[in-house]
């Protein structure tokens, strides 16, 4: 079928529902939408961007919703017929492509293994293959949806069931959705903690929701400062669980990446001591920025999570820095060192969720250092800079904000002046 026949079938499908659902004539739906009854459905099927929002209104639908119905191909969803491939192989496949960070490569060979998928099982753990996908791509709305549709699945493996659960909950704290997180996290915390993991798998997925557990309640130590105490104190006690459990499985299975994400939560518990009183904020700084030393050239030999760490570690530098100094210079100078060593290091990985916060912390900065001087201090980005900002828009609506901001507020200059 033709691609206009399909979106003028789909645009005629919507009206009709419309108007079913408002228990209206053609006529009364046209004048609500501001059309012509005859003129309802375009040639090419195409409605302007007007229909859309009004059509969007009168179904009580979210705009994206809408959008998507009327713009996708039919032959853009995978389908089995016609298929000789054997799921277990792209499953393979996928798995590999996810090891090389080929994630474009991963979101094809997961949908297709989605295609051929035969039970609910492997619906599932094609579904986590998209998650996996997805999550390399910061595409974050698309992993929760990855899991969503995973977790529907009836008479899932539990250990599959757990998984998508932990990424679900992963995916919402990078998208900072912290109640969320937090609730499934803690609740896959409380259930390990009932039935103790057998599995290298399960021991896996038990150390991820004590981690993102841990970082969910210790990025609630900036939202509900009120709180402090108690966040940190139960941020630090599920933070350290987590490292405990990534070091004795990267010992354990010979995986220096497992080791990487225990650096990580370490890093966290730096800052977590310094919110609780246990450590001086110039003394959590100074072993922060010595960690950077492993790191001073982000092209040497350190890949993924062991590079990772380091990224993160200056994150929770400037956390310290912003909180808890009232030394301008100081402040100043250590997110100046904090920012730029993050940002190589997201632009080495091609790390969004770091791009995120890189961007957030260099604009706190920004702002910190001309509320307290009084000045118009310019903000400078380049035209590279431009691109990525809007990439991360994209990916985290509560960056939006902030994006929009430095695109107003800054000086672009090119690239290479």
């Amino acid at each position: 079928m033709k691609v206009t026949t399909v979106r003028k079938k789909r645009l005629e499908q919507l009206l009709d529902l419309a108007q079913t659902y408002k228990g209206c004539s053609r006529k009364q739906l046209a004048r609500a939408l501001g059309r012509d009854p005859t003129r309802l459905v375009p040639g090419t099927g195409v409605p302007k961007l007007d229909l859309v929002v009004e059509l969007a209104g009168v179904l009580d639908w979210p705009v994206g919703e809408v959008a998507m119905f009327l713009w996708v191909r039919e032959s853009s969803r995978p389908t089995a017929e016609g298929h000789d491939e054997d799921f277990e192989s792209l499953h393979r496949s996928a798995g590999e492509a996810h090891r090389c960070g080929r994630y474009r490569v991963m979101l094809d060979l997961a949908r297709r293994a989605l295609a051929v998928a035969a039970t609910p099982d492997q619906r599932a753990r094609a579904c986590n293959r998209q998650v996996g996908a997805w999550d390399g791509l910061g595409r974050y709305t698309e992993v929760l949806e990855a899991c969503k549709q995973g977790l529907q699945e009836q008479g899932v493996a539990p250990e599959s069931r757990r998984v998508l659960q932990s990424n679900l909950a992963n995916a919402y704290y990078s998208l900072w959705s912290l109640v969320e997180s937090g609730a499934i996290a803690q609740n896959l915390v409380g259930w390990y903690r009932d039935n103790p993991p057998r599995s290298a798998a399960d021991r896996k997925t038990n150390a991820f929701a004590y981690y993102v557990s841990g970082h969910t309640l210790r990025r609630l130590i900036s939202v509900e400062s009120r709180q402090t105490t108690v966040l940190a104190e139960a941020a630090a006690a599920d933070l350290r669980q987590a490292c405990e459990r990534y070091d004795e499985l990267a010992v354990e299975l010979g995986d220096p990446s497992l080791a990487g994400i225990a650096m990580t939560c370490q890093g966290g518990l730096i800052e977590t001591d310094v919110a609780l009183g246990r450590r001086d904020p110039k003394d959590g700084l100074a072993e922060l920025a010595a960690g950077l030393d492993r790191v001073r050239d982000v092209s040497d030999e350190l890949v993924g999570d062991q590079l990772e760490c380091y990224g993160w570690w200056c994150i929770f530098g400037c956390n310290i820095a912003l909180q808890h100094l009232d030394d301008e210079r100081a402040l100043q100078k250590h997110m100046a060192v904090f920012t730029n060593k993050a940002d190589e290091i997201a632009d080495r990985l091609d790390n969004w969720p770091m791009r995120e916060r890189v961007f957030t912390m260099q604009y706190k900065r920004w702002e910190r250092a001309a509320n307290v001087s009084g000045l118009d201090i310019p903000c400078v980005i380049d035209s590279d800079d431009v691109r990525v900002i809007a990439g991360t828009m994209g990916r985290f609506p509560t960056f939006r904000e902030i994006g929009w901001r430095i695109l107003q507020s800054a000086h672009v200059v090119e690239g290479n002046e």
